[in-house]
């Protein structure tokens, strides 16, 4: 039984960051690709607190792609195969958890309230927490994820489940179970 959200962070974080792409080179890239791990690492964290959570969504899968494809209008062609099979990835893409990351990637505020709920949980324990890319983006991070920090651009997609993260990080919740 898997407990780590690994293959669910990575491929989340890569739809992300192949749905809203760095521009200027593979420094950009690079930096774009930290910040959508970050994101996408907080809020996996959040959306499975416990390793039992991350054991589940390990044996049932998070349920893939198709949604966020097609809202986001990028409906997954251009990572298809020759044969038309969409690439394996795409499948451990989590809907919830990218929403979420576009919540946190465009509101910094939301990013730090998300950051700070994180302490205590079950995978962070023992192990320093440094989200700085997300929760204080400098000027070449933000020019580098330009297009993956712009809330209109990620609107569609933070919309989604929007309202989840906003009742779990509200005033006078428990941010882990």
């Amino acid at each position: 039984m898997r407990a780590d959200l690994s293959s669910l962070i990575a491929a989340t974080a890569q739809w992300l960051t192949r749905a809203y792409p760095a521009s200027g080179g593979a420094l950009a890239s690079a930096l774009c690709e930290v910040q959508a791990r970050q994101a996408v690492t907080v809020a996996a964290w959040l959306r499975y607190p416990t390793m039992m959570d991350a054991a589940l969504v390990g044996m049932a899968g998070p349920g893939g792609s198709a949604k966020l494809d097609w809202i986001s209008g990028a409906d997954g062609r251009e990572g298809e195969q020759a044969d038309g099979e969409a690439e394996a990835w795409r499948s451990w893409v989590d809907e919830v958890v990218a929403s979420w990351a576009a919540c946190l990637l465009t509101d910094p505020e939301l990013a730090a309230l998300a950051v700070a709920g994180l302490h205590g949980g079950d995978h962070t324990t023992g192990i320093p927490l440094e989200f700085r890319r997300l929760v204080a983006p400098d000027a070449r991070d933000r020019q580098a994820a330009a297009l993956l920090r712009h809330p209109d651009l990620l609107a569609p997609v933070a919309e989604l489940h929007q309202a989840q993260l906003l009742d779990l990080l509200g005033p006078g919740q428990a941010l882990i179970a």
